[in-house]
């Protein structure tokens, strides 16, 4: 066993190890936890560690290992072969290895809510989906096998800029990982395929389903602007972000207003200076779809000047991205606010 390390201050060190035999047999301590290992390994490899020192031991915090390559010949190709492959049809989009030198006719990728079979099949359905993103980076970080067996864990990132299977462009990039089982033929070549990821994590990237916590911030704005706690309020806006009140309403004449400070003083400083008190309440959130909350609620307030007061059913449409609200729209009884400033 070779030792290389690499150290930077006190805090961390990186330890890589490289095997040199095939039946590394030990114990090792990762997080205060002792692992045993005293199974024989089937392949060489590296193993890069990051570590920390403890009571003045230095001692594993976190361990990668990298296959350097199968003993098992047959395996080892099988590797090689899968590896190149699909790395030069995602990034490369080189589709024309969809042929009988690397898959079998029939070979199966299970999916739903029906497999796919065939070569020109699978290649059907890689063109669709590389062709809905940009600036693509898909990686293998790992893989190993057995027998006629192969496992990979792989991240997929990109840019969503075109028709995703029916969902269009939303712009948004993305970052997903998953795992596959694939099995090769006796001649080596890729016959089966079966990939584990999280869907509602890459819904959620691509704004089809809402980010959960997204409820969360608007109540958070909600509760801010009840204590007057304006910059709060004005720190979950995006910096582009479009605000439009209701067509009628007072202050829709400088719809839309485009960023943060023009809401303060276009709508929030008005609003301030003009009524004596400008509640909201009964305010019910709900979870929409494409990262929207509708807040249902309602205006009571009290004009300055005029002393007459409103008690009006609205409805708030917010929209976010990343945790920051990107756009809003206001709906309400205008007639009431605008009777209340005559």
């Amino acid at each position: 066993m070779k030792k290389l390390f690499f150290c930077a201050a006190l805090l961390g060190c990186t330890m890589l190890l490289q095997a040199q035999s095939a039946n590394d047999e030990g114990t090792y301590e990762v997080y205060g936890k002792t692992n045993v290992n005293d199974s024989p390994g089937h392949f060489t490899g590296a193993y890069a560690n990051t570590m920390i020192k403890k009571d003045g031991q230095w001692k594993i915090a976190k361990s990668i290992l990298s296959p350097l390559e199968h003993v098992d010949p047959k395996v080892a190709a099988n590797i090689k072969m899968y590896t190149e492959v699909w790395l030069e049809i995602v990034n490369a989009g080189r589709f024309e290895l969809f042929n009988e030198k690397h898959f079998t006719p029939d070979v199966i990728m299970h999916a739903e809510p029906e497999n796919i079979v065939g070569i020109e099949g699978m290649a059907g359905y890689y063109k669709a989906l590389v062709s809905a993103f940009s600036d693509i980076e898909f990686s293998i970080n790992n893989i190993f096998g057995e027998g006629d067996q192969l496992m990979k864990h792989w991240t997929f990132k990109g840019k969503h800029t075109g028709d995703f299977f029916g969902i269009p462009a939303s712009g948004n990039n993305i970052a997903i990982s998953g795992s596959t089982i694939a099995r090769m033929s006796a001649d080596g070549r890729i016959a089966e395929e079966r990939d584990f990821m999280d869907n509602m994590a890459l819904l959620t990237q691509l704004g089809v389903l809402s980010a959960p916590g997204n409820v969360a911030v608007i109540d958070g704005l909600y509760r801010a602007f009840a204590k007057g706690d304006v910059p709060a309020v004005l720190a979950v806006m995006d910096a582009g972000i479009v605000w439009n009140e209701a067509e009628g309403f007072p202050y829709a004449d400088r719809n839309p207003y485009i960023g943060p400070d023009a809401v303060l003083n276009g709508v929030f400083a008005r609003i301030g200076a003009e009524w004596e008190y400008f509640n909201l309440t009964d305010i019910q959130l709900h979870d929409m779809s494409g990262n929207q909350v509708l807040a249902t609620l309602r205006y009571q307030a009290k004009h300055k000047t005029t002393g007459k007061t409103i008690d009006a059913q609205t409805a708030h449409l917010w929209t976010l991205k990343d945790g920051k609200i990107t756009a809003f729209q206001q709906l309400t009884d205008t007639k009431q606010a605008v009777e209340a400033t005559k």
